[in-house]
């Protein structure tokens, strides 16, 4: 099993930044990659960006390239995501997630719990 605390959301001014952090704790020699997700109310949840634990292939959706950083502690099991000029669109609730194997897959079968970001205009 894994554990996944996440941390560091909030509201905030449309163009400002929050950090966010997700903690992983238990089998974390199993994590093949960590992402982050986000749901808004009334929307399906969408992918927001990805890293790989190891070899550091990161992904980010077009709609947050240039605005959020993604980046990984291996020491620490954490992931961050820096998130800058945000919009009132990025209002969302984050969840970070962790890749494991799935059978002959991976999948992100481990999830935290969720934090609130909220950005006004």
């Amino acid at each position: 099993q894994v554990q996944l605390q996440e941390s560091g959301g909030g509201s905030v001014q449309a163009g400002g930044s929050l950090r966010l952090a997700c903690s992983a704790s238990g089998r974390t020699g199993a994590i093949y990659g960590m992402g982050w997700f986000r749901q808004a109310p009334g929307k399906e949840r969408e992918t927001v960006a990805t890293i790989s634990w190891s070899g550091g292939t990161i992904d980010y959706a077009d709609s947050v390239k240039g605005r959020f950083t993604i980046s990984r502690d291996n020491a620490l099991n954490t992931v961050h995501l820096q998130m800058n000029s945000l919009k009132p669109e990025d209002t969302a609730v984050y969840y970070c997630a962790a890749e494991t194997a799935d059978g002959t897959q991976w999948s992100y079968n481990y999830w935290g719990q969720g934090t609130q970001v909220t950005v006004f205009s």
